[in-house]
């Protein structure tokens, strides 16, 4: 599949926010005060920005992205739909909270509205690995287990940036925590992704793509097309195999490896901010290129008749 950077953007930036969002509503949850007032309204700020500047980014992929509102009443049976719901749904108790802890007013309501935006956190995230996920054209995304690199990858991501907010505030220790446990997590999802397609052979052949599947040895003579049409623009990139694997490592390393090492020193140092600062600029790099190459190692099913 082509790579889109609007939804390369939109998945790694809205992914982040969500995360960020989860983790800073769970801790209110959890851990009431772990955060004052306003480490924790800026942390909630940032959210709803990298929220926002995804969704924002992710109507530039729509034919007609006047249309974009329209994607809200299909949820019945569209992953997008559910996704768009889902998304203007969360930022009421988010916003709710942001209100609250603006004016200064009582906070009993606070984990209640928590709750809810780390429910509509997770939703959000869900339905977004759901629209690949559906797709039974594309066997890399057609898997149970996409949804849950999406929300691994946000959780950790976001964990990274709540762990800067809470070494702001003097909890850089406990944040420590959260970013050890979600960057171990998102590791071992995305390695167990990969040894799966990598090991799944392809569903369909030349002669499925034909509709005769009892023939063998089927083969082109002339090129459907003289030149590229959409279809084949869009759905037919290929990346080579020695790139893959380089570019695999390189999300390894720098999404995974260097900010946890960076997490640990920043726990046994004492150096929380530089530490977390340098981890979420390293796995910024490593979650766009993990998210290019997720587009970019699609094999789409309409591609066997060219």
């Amino acid at each position: 599949m082509h790579p889109a950077y609007s939804v390369i953007f939109f998945t790694t930036s809205s992914g982040a926010g969500y995360g960020l969002l989860f983790w800073l509503s769970l801790a209110e949850i959890l851990v009431p005060g772990l955060l004052d007032r306003w480490p924790a309204l800026a942390a909630l700020v940032l959210a709803l920005m990298l929220i926002s500047a995804g969704l924002l980014a992710s109507t530039y992929h729509l034919g007609h992205p006047e249309r974009a509102l329209g994607a809200l009443s299909q949820w019945r049976s569209s992953w997008l739909s559910r996704e768009a719901v889902a998304a203007v749904a969360t930022y009421i108790p988010a916003g709710l909270l942001g209100i609250i802890w603006i004016a200064g007013l009582p906070e009993g309501m606070v984990p209640v509205l928590a709750g809810l935006s780390a429910t509509g956190a997770i939703a959000t995230v869900f339905c977004t690995g759901m629209i690949y996920a559906s797709l039974r054209t594309i066997r890399q995304w057609n898997r149970p287990d996409l949804p849950w690199i999406f929300l691994a990858l946000a959780a950790a991501t976001g964990g990274l940036l709540f762990a800067l907010f809470a070494a702001f505030a003097g909890a850089g220790l406990q944040a420590s925590l959260v970013s050890v446990m979600s960057l171990s997590v998102g590791a071992g999802v995305k390695l167990r992704y990969w040894s799966a397609i990598d090991a799944e052979k392809p569903r369909y052949s030349v002669e499925d793509a034909l509709g005769v599947p009892g023939l063998t040895s089927v083969r082109s003579l002339d090129p459907p097309h003289d030149r590229p049409n959409f279809v084949m623009r869009e759905m037919g990139y290929t990346v080579a195999r020695k790139h893959v694997e380089k570019l695999r490592q390189f999300v390894l390393i720098n999404l995974f490896a260097v900010p946890l090492a960076l997490v640990l020193i920043g726990a046994l140092s004492g150096w929380f901010i530089a530490a977390f600062s340098l981890a979420i600029l390293m796995a910024t790099l490593g979650v766009v290129v993990e998210r290019w190459l997720l587009f970019a190692e699609a094999e789409h099913v309409s591609q066997l008749y060219y």
